[in-house]
C-alpha cells in the first residue's frame, strides 16, 4: 500500500512539473523576446554571483608582458594596459553593475512607494508639496541629475547607488500615488476603514498589494536605466572608483588612447552593458504585457 502511494505522490508530483513546464514554454512562445531578455538576465545574474568561480584570472592582477595583449586562447578578451585580463573584468564587472542596479531601484522603489502613499492618503497641503518637489526632479533628466549627486557625494560605490536611486524616485511616486487616489475610494477600502483599520494599516495591507504589477513593471525599466548611468558616471569618474572594474571605468580608460591599437579594449565592455541594458527593457516590455489586463484572453 505504501509503494502504491508513493508511486501516485510521485505521479502527481510529475503531472505538476509538465503542467509547469508547458505553462513555461508557453510564455516563451507568447513573449519570445521576452524569454530572450530574460535568458540574458539569468546569464548576467549567474555572472555576478560566480564571478570568483568562472573568472579564468584575478581581475585586478597586473602583468607589463601581457600589455595590450591581443585576444588568444588564454586570455580570450584580450588584455588592457595594465596585462589584466578583460574576461576577467568584464565578469566582475557585471556584480558592480548588478550590485549598482538592484539597491539603487531597491532604494529609490522603496522612497517612491513612501512618497506616494502618503501623498495620496494625506492629500492637501503635503501632497501639494510633495508633487512640486517631484515636478522640479523630473524636469532634469535622469543622467543630469545623477551627474550632479554623484559631484556632491564623490565617486564611491555606496555614493553612486545613492546618486543613482533619487532621480529613479519621482516615476515611483507617481504611479503609487495615482493607484492610491484610485483605491482609497474602493469598496473594500471603505470596509476596511469601517473596521476600524488605521490608514497607515490600510495603505500597506489594502492599497500597496494592489500596485505591485506596475511597481514591477517600473522596476525592471528602471534596472536597465540605472545599469546605463553607472556606466556613464564611471566612464566620466565620478562612478564606481579603482580597484573595482566598472564597465563604465573600463570604456574611460581604453576609448581616447587605445580604441585604434585596441579596439577590442572598447568593444567588449560597450556589448557587455548593450547586452545587460537590451536584456532588461525586453524582459520588462513582456513583464508589463504579462501583468496588463488588457492583453489577457
Amino acid at each position: 500500500m505504501a509503494q502504491i502511494d508513493h508511486q501516485a505522490e510521485l505521479t502527481r508530483a510529475g503531472a505538476h512539473v509538465s503542467t509547469r513546464m508547458d505553462a513555461f514554454l508557453h510564455l516563451c512562445r507568447r513573449f519570445p523576446l521576452g524569454a530572450i531578455g530574460a535568458v540574458i538576465c539569468v546569464v548576467f545574474v549567474l555572472s555576478a554571483a560566480l564571478a570568483n568561480v568562472i573568472s579564468p584570472h584575478d581581475p585586478l592582477q597586473t602583468n607589463a608582458a601581457l600589455s595590450l595583449k591581443a585576444p588568444n586562447a588564454e586570455h580570450v578578451m584580450g588584455a588592457d594596459f595594465m596585462g589584466r585580463d578583460m574576461l576577467s573584468r568584464i565578469i566582475h564587472g557585471a556584480r558592480i553593475s548588478l550590485a549598482v542596479g538592484v539597491f539603487s531601484v531597491l532604494l529609490g522603489g522603496g522612497l517612491g512607494v513612501i512618497v506616494g502613499l502618503m501623498s495620496g492618503f494625506l492629500m492637501g497641503w503635503f501632497d501639494l508639496i510633495m508633487q512640486r518637489i517631484i515636478d522640479i526632479m523630473q524636469a532634469l533628466p535622469l543622467l543630469v541629475m545623477a551627474l550632479v549627486m554623484a559631484a556632491s557625494l564623490g565617486p564611491s560605490l555606496e555614493n553612486t547607488i545613492i546618486a543613482i536611486s533619487i532621480p529613479l524616485v519621482p516615476d515611483v511616486a507617481r504611479v503609487v500615488r495615482s493607484n492610491t487616489l484610485a483605491l482609497r475610494e474602493m469598496p473594500f477600502v471603505e470596509a476596511a476603514r469601517a473596521a476600524g483599520m488605521t490608514e497607515i494599516r490600510i495603505a500597506i495591507k489594502q492599497v500597496l498589494p494592489n500596485t505591485l504589477a506596475p511597481l514591477i513593471v517600473i522596476a525592471t525599466a528602471q534596472l536597465g536605466s540605472a545599469i546605463l548611468t553607472e556606466a556613464s558616471l564611471s566612464f566620466l569618474g565620478l562612478g564606481v572608483p579603482e580597484p573595482y572594474p566598472s564597465w563604465g571605468r573600463m570604456l574611460s580608460e581604453n576609448a581616447a588612447e587605445y580604441v585604434r591599437a585596441a579596439p577590442w579594449l572598447v568593444i567588449f565592455p560597450g556589448l557587455a552593458i548593450s547586452a545587460a541594458v537590451f536584456g532588461t527593457n525586453l524582459l520588462g516590455d513582456a513583464i508589463r504585457d504579462l501583468l496588463d489586463p488588457r492583453q489577457r484572453r
